[in-house]
């Protein structure tokens, strides 16, 4: 798969305890981006944040959370990342999604070091 220079980063911020169909919902979107051939997905688990409610969620050894914040984040042709979103909105109950314009330098393995 060739990712065109000028892409699209979709970034999707949940609660590590949001779920979908019974399974988390970071979980879940990277599954169905998966299904849509969308160029890779990573998560990302953060140690600390707020959202919306300004309820501090926090991985401090005294008052450990079961719902740290969790970022998704893929990049795709603007195109591919739009029709995403319609696949993403009934999965979301809360949370917050964003799109930037980004450059792609590099995609996938080369005939570079290390091959």
């Amino acid at each position: 798969m060739q990712l065109p220079r000028d892409a699209v980063l979709l970034r999707v911020f949940v609660g590590e305890a949001d779920r979908y169909e019974g399974r988390p919902l970071y979980e879940a979107i990277v599954l169905a981006a998966r299904a849509h051939h969308l160029a890779g997905a990573t998560v990302l688990r953060g140690p600390m944040g707020f959202g919306r409610s300004s309820r501090l969620h926090t991985a401090k050894i005294l008052r450990l959370s079961e719902d740290l914040p969790v970022v998704i984040e893929i990049v795709d042709a603007e195109e591919r990342i739009r029709g995403f979103l319609e696949v993403l909105e009934p999965m979301m109950a809360s949370g917050l999604v964003t799109l930037e314009r980004v450059q792609v330098i590099r995609y996938g393995d080369g005939a570079g070091a290390g091959s």
